[in-house]
Order: structure tokens, then C-alpha cells, then sequence
């Protein structure tokens, strides 16, 4: 590949690395506290936390959610009246009005923590990582440009392989397209979409990457996602590349370095 990992970026993604489990370790922390002092950590707990979170972004999102909850109830009502046991519909109409309450706060909630999360080194990745069940998702990025931090994450899924870019779009091109030849080789006949993630015009936003992604045609079966993961596997697509001009088959032992010369 034109640009991998040198030991700069590795060292970088290894701070990255580093940061994350000290976060998680800190979520586990807080999460015992909250235990401690009687908090919980709950399903009721969570949607709380989630609805404090998104509501600092989003002022009028309790009066959004009240009106779809009272909305379905008034069309359970009205459902009763010409059918009859009206109580009932109307009972029906507020659960789900409050399962639909709870899946616009959750949509919301999902907006406001990329909203957080863009420009932040490792976002592209974190986006791809939602993606969920048939896919398999490369936690580090498989290309990285040690000078300008640009990276490209990689997916395989039944669309295919997608590779997600974190950079300007003309910068981080060579690199993504150096990676996309590399894997076009190794698994031929296998599509390989590209989606630039970011905020400009010609990028996709952190929130859309998941549906751009899935919105790519199927054109491979469960059981070819894993060979082709396999396959990729063995390709080292994030190691450091041998210099050039070094045949690691005659690469010999400094003998005088041995003997402390």
C-alpha cells in the first residue's frame, strides 16, 4: 500500500488506544458509584441520562416528545369511538405514543453525540462501528497518513467492503485509493464502496454514514463476508511497510554489534 503505518502512527494509535480504555475505565468507575450512592444503572436510569444529554442541545425536545405521546393517544381515542372500547385504544394510542416519544428522543440523542463527536480523531471509525449484526468492522483504521493524521476505516458487510474516510476529502484521496487497489486485488469480483465522512458538501455526515453504508446494493452472501474477511486478514493492511531496497530473506544478524563493536 502507498502510505501505511509508520512507527509515528502507531505510536498515535496507540495513545488513542490508551485514551479509550482510561474513558471506559472511568465509565466503569462512575458507573460503580452511582450503584454506590444509590443511583442505578437501569433501563430507566439510561433513557434519563440520554434524555438530560440531548435536551441541552435541544431546548423544546420534552414538549416534541409530549405532543407525539398525547398525539397517539388522541388517535387511539378517536380509533375507540368508531370501533368501539375507546378506553382500550386510547390506553394502546399513549404506549405507543411513548415508544415513539422514545424512538424520536433516541434518533435525536444519536445526532447530538456525532454532533460531539465530529472532528474528534477516530470518528469515522466510531460511526462505522454502529453499524451492527452482518457486519464485520475493523476497530483500527487500515491506512493513515503520519503527516496530516487522515485515516480510512474498513467495513465488510454483504454490500461488500466500505471504506470510510477522516479527512479532507482531495487530501485523504491517494490514500484511500492506495488501500481500495490493495484490497481490489486481494479480493477481486468483491465491490468496494468509498464513503468520505465529514461536514463539507461533498463528505457525509457522521450520522448518515451508517445508512449510506447500508444502502449499498447486497451483492455477497453471509458466508463470502467471512472468506473475504479472512482473506483481507492476511494482508497486514495496517503494518508498517518494509523499506524499500531490503529483501527480508536475506536480512542477516550485525555480527560486529553482537560483539559489542
Amino acid at each position: 500500500m502507498a502510505k501505511k503505518l509508520d512507527a509515528t502512527a502507531q505510536e498515535q494509535i496507540a495513545r488513542l488506544r490508551a485514551q479509550q480504555k482510561e474513558e471506559k475505565q472511568a465509565a466503569k468507575i462512575a458507573k460503580k458509584e452511582r450503584k454506590k450512592n444509590g443511583g442505578g444503572d437501569g433501563r430507566w436510569a439510561q433513557i434519563g441520562q440520554v434524555f438530560k444529554m440531548t435536551r441541552e442541545e435541544e431546548p423544546a425536545l420534552p414538549w416534541i416528545m409530549l405532543a407525539i405521546f398525547l398525539g397517539a393517544g388522541a388517535v387511539g381515542a378517536g380509533l375507540g369511538l368508531l370501533l368501539g372500547g375507546w378506553v382500550l385504544w386510547m390506553i394502546l394510542g399513549l404506549v405507543v405514543g411513548f415508544f415513539l416519544a422514545t424512538l424520536y428522543m433516541n434518533r435525536r440523542a444519536e445526532g447530538v453525540a456525532f454532533a460531539r463527536m465530529a472532528g474528534r480523531p477516530g470518528a469515522a471509525g466510531a460511526a462505522l462501528s454502529t453499524l451492527g449484526r452482518g457486519w464485520i468492522v475493523k476497530d483500527e483504521p487500515i491506512a493513515i497518513s503520519p503527516r496530516t493524521q487522515d485515516l480510512v476505516y474498513m467495513a465488510i458487510g454483504r454490500q461488500g467492503v466500505v471504506l470510510v474516510t477522516e479527512g479532507p476529502t482531495t487530501r485523504v484521496r491517494s490514500l484511500v485509493e492506495g488501500a481500495k487497489r490493495d484490497i481490489t486485488r486481494a479480493v477481486k469480483n468483491v465491490p468496494v464502496t468509498i464513503i468520505n465522512s465529514g461536514q463539507h458538501e461533498d463528505q457525509v455526515e457522521l450520522a448518515k454514514v451508517r445508512k449510506t453504508a447500508k444502502g449499498i446494493k447486497k451483492s455477497i452472501t453471509r458466508q463470502e463476508v467471512a472468506a473475504v474477511d479472512k482473506r483481507l486478514s492476511t494482508l497486514r493492511l495496517n503494518q508498517p511497510p518494509i523499506p524499500k531496497g531490503i529483501d527480508p530473506t536475506r536480512l542477516r544478524p550485525n555480527r560486529k554489534a553482537m560483539r559489542g563493536r
